[in-house]
């Protein structure tokens, strides 16, 4: 097991402090800021590559243009745009004309709803339901004990199926809406164009998730 290991989320440095944000900052033994550099060099040199540098450079002015009030310096700084906004904004930055969503069918109505808004904005909407292809789940090996649904045959959700559909109506960007654990890794993994994320699944959180991290030092304190 290697002692150094990097373990950002254990710096105990406030942001301002950190080596990462500051040339003579602090930083713990572990901080791949001073023991990556081979990495970090190799790093840069895919920024060199010019469509990664324009898709780097417009995701970075993304990132400040979520702020307001930037003029009257970093301590007054609001933000002031939701995350469905600035996927649609950075679109048009990038100059992306059809955007792919793929979605759970527990949140279809959500879709409808952000397709809707999409195509609003002048986006060509190209879906695709998790449940597509309609393959049962016996055909992967799982006996109706585990499935949800225990007393019928029961589609399988096929995210792999969802990246090929829009793969093949040539998506410039694809975004994801609440995909199951594991299927959103699939879909990541056999997308062709690049992918953002509007909504995570959690079932028992309204599709927020950080409310149990929010949480686990009280309500869900059983967690850690």
């Amino acid at each position: 097991m290697k002692i150094n290991i990097p373990s950002c989320a254990r710096c105990s440095y406030k942001p301002s402090d950190r080596v990462c944000s500051s040339e003579n900052g602090k930083a713990p033994d572990s901080c791949p800021t001073l023991n990556k550099k081979e990495l970090i060099e190799k790093s840069l040199k895919e920024y060199e590559i010019p469509e990664i540098l324009e898709f780097t450079k417009n995701a970075a002015i993304q990132e400040a243009e979520g702020y307001g009030d930037r003029e009257l310096g970093y301590a007054h700084v609001r933000p002031c745009k939701t995350r469905i906004e600035e996927i649609m904004e950075f679109s048009k930055k990038m100059k992306y004309k059809r955007l792919g969503l793929a979605f759970c069918i527990g949140l279809r109505a959500e879709a409808k709803t952000a397709e809707k808004i999409f195509s609003s904005r002048g986006f060509e909407v190209v879906s695709a339901v998790c449940k597509s292809g309609r393959i049962t789940k016996d055909r992967i090996g799982l006996t109706r004990e585990q499935q949800i649904a225990m007393d019928k045959d029961e589609t399988m959700c096929n995210p792999i199926l969802q990246a090929m559909i829009l793969n093949d109506e040539k998506t410039d960007f694809n975004i994801l809406l609440g995909l199951c654990v594991g299927h959103d890794s699939l879909f990541l993994k056999y997308a062709q164009a690049p992918c953002t994320v509007l909504a995570v699944k959690d079932r028992v959180l309204g599709h927020n998730p950080l409310a149990a991290v929010y949480n686990a030092q009280s309500y869900y304190r059983s967690i850690v």
